[in-house]
C-alpha cells in the first residue's frame, strides 16, 4: 500500500528512507545483539550514534566550534522554560517579540520566572506580518530578545536575521531548522523541537553560544542547568534515545540529499507552488499573510465558503491527503510541507485544489 501524501505541522511526515533504514535496524542494532532502544546510553554502541548525530548536524547547519549542541527531553516549550532559568540574572527582564501562538507561548513560559517585556507584536493585525525591526523597544538590561523564527500556525516566518545590538538574540526554530542556509554566528541561542524537520516527537536541539553558558542565571536544580547537560554531554540522566537514533538518520539523510543548499531550493519551489495554487483560484482559497513574510514550512488558507470545510478535508483525505485541518486557534487548512515533503506531494495537493474549486466553485 502506498503511504499518503501527510501534511501534519508535527509530529510530521519523516523521509520514507530513514523509516526503512530505522525498519530493517530495529531488531538489532548492527552487531550489538540488541536493538537500539534496549541498549545503553552509556555504552560504546549508543555513544558512538550520538556522537555521529550530533557531527552531522554540525556539518548540516554549519555550526561554529564556540557553539555548544545540546540533545534535550521534550520539545521546544521545555526549552522556552529553560532559557530564562539559564541566562536571566534574578531581576533581569528579557524581551519578546510576539508574532503568533508560539511567540506568546514562549512568553508565557517566562513569566513565573523573569519580567517579560513585549519588545513588538503583530497582534493588532492577527498575526499576519512581522513588525518592522525600527520599531521595536527593548527593556532596559535586557537579558536577551527572543523571537519565532516562523509560526507554525500563523504561517509567519523571519526572511531576514534582525540586527538586536549586544543583547543576544534567541530564536525559535522549531518548524524551520535546516530549511535553508543559516548563519548560527547572528544568534546567542538557536533552539528547536524535532518533531517537523529534524526527527521524532521527544527530543529537542539547543544550539548555545559557549560564553553564554557562563551566565549564572536563576537558581535551578542541576536537570534544568545547560551547563550540567553539557558537561554531561546530554545524557545527564537516560536521553530519549530512539528519538536521539532517529534524529541522526534523519539529518544525515538531509546531507546525502544536498544539505541546506538543496533544500532551500526545493522548499522555494514547493512553497511557490502551493501560494500560486492559493493566489490563482480566483478567490475561492485565500492566504491573509502579508507576501513577504509568509512562511515555507507552513501554509494557512481558507476556502471562500466555509460550508465546504467538511467536504475538502473529506475528499482530501479520500484522496491521500493527510492533516490539512487548520490549528483550532485560527481555523481553516493548513498544509505543512517541512523538508521531507517531496515536491510530488505538494503537486498532489494543488492538483486536488484545482479540481475541488472547479467542482465547487
Amino acid at each position: 500500500m502506498p503511504r499518503a501524501w501527510n501534511f501534519s505541522a508535527g509530529p510530521a511526515t519523516l523521509p520514507e528512507p530513514v523509516l526503512r533504514t530505522a525498519q530493517s535496524e530495529m531488531l538489532e542494532w548492527r552487531d550489538a545483539g540488541a536493538s537500539i532502544v534496549e541498549i545503553s546510553h552509556r555504552g560504546p554502541e549508543f555513544m558512538e550514534v550520538a556522537a555521529a548525530a550530533e557531527s552531522a548536524l554540525r556539518t548540516l547547519l554549519s555550526v561554529p566550534t564556540d557553539y555548544a549542541v545540546l540533545f534535550t527531553q521534550g520539545g521546544a516549550t521545555t526549552q522556552q522554560a529553560l532559557i530564562p532559568l539559564n541566562f536571566a540574572a534574578p531581576g533581569q527582564p528579557a524581551d519578546y517579540v510576539i508574532t503568533g501562538h508560539w511567540g506568546k507561548t514562549a512568553m508565557k513560559q517566562a513569566q513565573p520566572v523573569i519580567a517579560t517585556h513585549v519588545a513588538a507584536t503583530s497582534e493588532a493585525d492577527n498575526y499576519r506580518s512581522i513588525p518592522a525591526r525600527d520599531t521595536w523597544q527593548f527593556a532596559a538590561d535586557s537579558a536577551y530578545v527572543h523571537i519565532t523564527a516562523n509560526e507554525t500556525i500563523h504561517g509567519v516566518e523571519f526572511r531576514d536575521i534582525p540586527d538586536t545590538g549586544d543583547i543576544p538574540l534567541i530564536a525559535d526554530f522549531s518548524s524551520s531548522i535546516a530549511s535553508e542556509p543559516l548563519d548560527i554566528s547572528k544568534f546567542g541561542i538557536v533552539y528547536a523541537g524535532a518533531q517537523k524537520n529534524l526527527g521524532p516527537v521527544g527530543i529537542s536541539v539547543a544550539i548555545v553560544r559557549r560564553d553564554l553558558l557562563e551566565r549564572a542565571g536563576q537558581p535551578r536544580a542541576d536537570i534544568f542547568d545547560y551547563r550540567s547537560q553539557l558537561k554531561a554531554e546530554s545524557m545527564l540522566n537516560t536521553p530519549p534515545t530512539w528519538n536521539w537514533y532517529m534524529l541522526g538518520l534523519n539529518v544525515q539523510w538531509m546531507l546525502d540529499e544536498g544539505g541546506v543548499a538543496e533544500f532551500a531550493r526545493r522548499n522555494a519551489r514547493k512553497a511557490a507552488l502551493l501560494y500560486s495554487a492559493i493566489d490563482g483560484s480566483g478567490g475561492f482559497y485565500r492566504n491573509e499573510v502579508q507576501p513577504a513574510v509568509r512562511s515555507r514550512m507552513n501554509v494557512p488558507f481558507f476556502l471562500r465558503d466555509e460550508a465546504l470545510e467538511k467536504a475538502f478535508l473529506a475528499e482530501s483525505k479520500a484522496a491521500g491527503l493527510l492533516a490539512l485541518k487548520g490549528h483550532r486557534a485560527v481555523g481553516g487548512m493548513r498544509a505543512s510541507i517541512y523538508n521531507a515533503m517531496p515536491e510530488a506531494g505538494v503537486q498532489a495537493l494543488a492538483d486536488f485544489m484545482q479540481d475541488f474549486a472547479t467542482r465547487n466553485g
